[in-house]
């Protein structure tokens, strides 16, 4: 079968991601696709499983599952307004959604605008109060609105709930690398690399906290088992000139944006 029409299709239905994720073009409704095209598509890009999503969201409006996994895809591709409109479309038919809440909040902390997404986190901790997601979330929220306090409260509520946890030890390391405290951040980060969940994201913030407190070969050796050599470099070079400045300043230019 040719595969014009297909990308004709995909085409079209990108089109009307532009329109916004509330707003939706009239045509043809289509049934729900099966489990198993739903598992496949979690292994493509962002844009594919926007397209994708789009799509299931438009056959059935009232599909949590699709509802919740295209404002994923959206938040992925930066576009955190409409992932935050479109989870919170779930919500107005099942209030009660937890996943729902958890990409409200963290598609408010994607635009930095954190406020907007505490209510929703704080409902979804309420709701499931054994499930360490919500607290580490709403650590991130707190602490971006300046409520250092209550976010300390909620990570470590969150380790209570999942002792070691990577993600919730790597947000505290971070907020001690923002206050200048690298080798506390350094303590954090090493015990949340030696996990078995831990992220990419995590040795490359330890490689960052390394690399400032100027034990460079180590930062070297993280990045360069990590990323591709051009990158790695990047990164490196970034190191060093935040050796040669101020170091209290690091907080102002995000790791991600190198990477």
């Amino acid at each position: 079968m040719s595969r014009t029409p297909l990308r004709f299709a995909t085409g079209l239905a990108a089109a009307m991601l532009l329109t916004g994720a509330g707003q939706v073009l009239a045509q043809t409704p289509q049934a729900p696709t099966n489990a198993e095209a739903r598992a496949a598509i979690a292994r493509t890009d962002p844009l594919s499983r926007s397209v994708f999503w789009a799509g299931e969201a438009q056959a059935n409006p009232a599909d949590p599952v699709a509802g919740v996994n295209l404002a994923q895809a959206l938040r992925e591709m930066g576009r955190y307004e409409q992932a935050a409109a479109a989870a919170q479309e779930v919500l107005l038919s099942q209030p009660d959604n937890v996943e729902a809440m958890l990409e409200v909040g963290r598609a408010h902390i994607a635009r930095g605008q954190a406020f907007y997404g505490i209510a929703a986190l704080e409902r979804a901790r309420d709701l499931a109060p054994q499930d360490w997601r919500p607290l580490s979330l709403l650590g991130v929220a707190y602490q971006q609105v300046d409520r250092k306090d209550d976010a300390r409260a909620a990570w470590n509520a969150a380790l209570i709930l999942s002792p070691d946890n990577p993600a919730v030890l790597a947000n505290v390391a971070m907020t001690y690398l923002t206050a200048g405290d690298t080798a506390s951040a350094e303590v954090l980060l090493r015990r949340a690399a030696a996990q078995p969940g831990a992220t990419l994201q995590v040795r490359q913030n330890l490689a960052m906290v390394l690399g400032l407190q100027g034990k460079t070969a180590e930062a070297e050796q993280i990045l360069r088992r990590d990323l591709p050599p051009e990158v790695a470099r990047k990164n490196l070079d970034w190191i060093r000139e935040q050796n040669g400045g101020d170091r209290a300043s690091v907080g102002g230019r995000t790791w991600d944006s190198l990477q």
